[in-house]
């Protein structure tokens, strides 16, 4: 007689993804960062009521992905878009997906200000410490001697400057309540981004003000090393220069975490 086994669901795609093939590469982090939006947005019931804005670089078609409702923003422009769309709309639950080129240099200018003026939106920023989606150019978050396109000889910092510590920079403006760092390159730091991003929701859905949770992310096709070394690269070079850890939690922000 054949014995029967139990079986138990383990995994499973979240509600709030779209069932499409991803056109990420191989090893790319960027479907990992999805799909914890995607478990957040479900936990919390929001799906019907959220709005996603897409920005520029390889998450362009971040609106595939999800499946609430989206807008695509000129490039650098996503936190001046989703201000219009939360202040027009302000019953939502808004949030941008952007990388580093996106946020950190053509976009500077709008991060900031929504920052400072303390936009009750909730941003998700991938660093991957170069231009993902152009070619593998230097980016403002590129490290210190590390090669790109653009950068064949690696990026001389008295030359070309040194990195943006985006975090750390938005956690001094007052109108910021809640600006965290994580990364993705391990199962325990995935888990804990995924508590940011929840906490970075809630933060918005209870009214406190600007919420920021940076992910440290891969990209082995332009890093030119394979999807494992990648992990182990973000570890290595990418946490030692983008140092993990909460930059600015306010205080009703903290109460929200106590509980």
């Amino acid at each position: 007689m054949v014995g029967v086994v139990n079986s138990q669901v383990v995994f499973e795609r979240p509600a709030a993804m779209s069932s499409v093939a991803t056109h990420y590469c191989p090893g790319c982090t960027h479907g990992v960062a999805h799909r914890l939006v995607a478990e957040v947005l479900d936990e919390m019931g929001l799906v019907e009521k959220t709005v996603g804005v897409a920005s520029v670089g390889c998450s362009v078609f971040a609106y595939n992905y999800f499946d609430c409702d989206f807008v695509e923003a000129a490039h650098g422009r996503a936190p001046a878009m989703a201000t219009g769309v939360k202040r027009m709309l302000p019953d939502r639950v808004v949030f941008t997906y952007q990388g580093d080129g996106d946020l950190a240099s053509i976009g500077m200018g709008e991060i900031v200000h929504a920052a400072a003026r303390g936009e009750n939106i909730t941003v998700i920023f991938i660093n991957n410490a170069n231009y993902g989606m152009t070619g593998g150019q230097m980016a403002p978050t590129t490290l210190p001697g590390q090669k790109t396109t653009s950068s064949p000889a690696g990026r001389d910092v008295e030359q070309m400057g040194f990195p943006i510590r985006t975090a750390e920079l938005l956690a001094t403006l007052e109108g910021a309540g809640y600006v965290v760092r994580r990364s993705l390159h391990d199962p325990k730091n995935i888990r804990l981004a995924k508590k940011a991003v929840r906490l970075a929701f809630e933060t918005q859905v209870r009214g406190l003000g600007f919420s920021m949770v940076e992910l440290l992310s891969t990209c082995p096709t332009n890093w030119g090393i394979n999807p494992v070394d990648s992990l182990q690269w973000v570890e290595d070079h990418m946490v030692p220069a983008f140092p993990l850890g909460d930059y600015k939690v306010a205080d009703a922000v903290a109460q929200i975490r106590l509980r």
